[in-house]
């Protein structure tokens, strides 16, 4: 059995920056060629962001990883007809244009499915393709704020803390990947491909299933307020004495007994319920673990069964022993890279240059050398 489970498909890649990149990495670490279709002009432009490395911007190149390049401008009908002929040798599309953009173009669902039935289509948007919002712009704190997710995240008495991570960005990538899995298996019964329409809002809403589905059920709680959002102290993160940070989540009975026993308080099962009494005892836990060092607490952590964490800084994932024994992080020359998890192996060849396979692409798909030279006379591709 292959540990590139995916080998064999094909993929055209129209998207930009985050989500439909990560989708389509995820589906090259799977065994899929992927083929990013970039616009001459500028292409992805998450490209020339910073933080560069080696003239490329980092994330890119994680997120890029073994694809190749075409240049192709859609605007131009040339380059329209040549996408067309293309289409028949691809099992999937994915493109994160606004609603309408790929009809207007020419390329629309029915124009793709009549030149290759078989074709799945993943278009990841913010809020679907219909809908009163369909047209809005947004970023993933947007997607967040409308999902209910925000509304569920601390601190007490403020507005919601906004995410250190692009959340609703990544579970659209991985809602995308689910429907285009989904729909090859369809397609293995049926021979149709079809039209798979991601929401990253939508697609955000599992991540806070607990929050939301307790306040459906007439349990309203928002600001912090909840167990899973900083409202009782055995649950939180606290300051060291050197000024790190641990991260306890000592949400089970037996969890917060051993936590108790080992800082030398009585483990009172109050503790575990929101109430008047949380910020006394959030004050006992921030004067504990202010007492003593990072390191010190490292060590208890790593001595006690009591979900106990070091909230580690980025750079210091690379030596942690964990992360080393999964190779959690493989290395694209001398850049660290998040792997795919569950992947058994992943796409190592660096991210592409803008381009750089258009004319092995073109090839590939049956264009002639005098047809390729025709394309770049109209500036169509390069």
């Amino acid at each position: 059995m292959s540990d590139r489970p995916l080998e064999g498909l094909r993929v055209l890649d129209l998207s930009r920056l985050l989500p439909g990149p990560c989708a389509t990495m995820v589906l090259a670490d799977l065994g899929a060629q992927v083929d990013k279709v970039e616009d001459p002009q500028g292409g992805d432009y998450l490209r020339f962001m910073p933080p560069q490395h080696e003239g490329l911007n980092a994330p890119f190149r994680m997120l890029n990883r073994g694809k190749r390049s075409l240049v192709l401008d859609l605007k131009k009908p040339q380059a329209r007809e040549t996408f067309l002929r293309l289409v028949p040798r691809y099992d999937v599309i994915v493109e994160s244009f606004r609603p309408g953009v790929m009809s207007k173009l020419g390329l629309g669902y029915d124009v793709l499915a009549t030149t290759n039935p078989r074709i799945v289509v993943c278009a990841i948007t913010g809020y679907g393709q219909d809908g009163p919002l369909a047209h809005r712009a947004g970023h993933d704190i947007n997607y967040l704020a409308r999902a209910g997710v925000l509304g569920l995240t601390g601190p007490e008495g403020g507005p919601p803390q906004i995410f250190g991570v692009q959340l609703a960005d990544i579970a659209g990538a991985l809602v995308g990947v689910q429907g285009i899995l989904a729909a090859l298996v369809a397609r293995a019964t049926t021979g149709k491909g079809r039209f798979v329409d991601v929401s990253m809002c939508e697609a955000a809403m599992p991540f806070a299933a607990f929050g939301l589905m307790s306040a459906f059920a007439g349990d309203a709680v928002s600001g912090g307020l909840s167990a899973l959002a900083g409202a009782i102290a055995p649950f939180g993160t606290y300051t060291t004495k050197d000024g790190r940070a641990m991260a306890l989540g000592a949400l089970e009975p037996k969890f917060w007994l051993a936590f108790c026993a080992v800082v030398g308080i009585e483990g009172d099962m109050i503790a575990m319920a929101p109430g008047p009494h949380q910020p006394d005892l959030k004050a006992k836990l921030r004067a504990i673990f202010a007492d003593k060092t990072f390191a010190e607490w490292c060590t208890i952590a790593s001595a006690t069964d009591c979900c106990l964490e070091p909230v580690l800084l980025p750079e210091e994932l690379l030596n942690d022993a964990q992360h080393e024994a999964r190779g959690a992080l493989p290395r694209e020359g001398t850049l660290p890279y998040v792997k795919t998890p569950g992947a058994k192996a992943w796409a190592t060849s660096a991210a592409p240059a803008q381009g750089q396979h258009s004319d092995e692409i073109l090839s590939e798909g049956g264009l002639t050398r005098d047809e390729i030279a025709d394309l770049r006379a109209v500036q169509a591709t390069r």
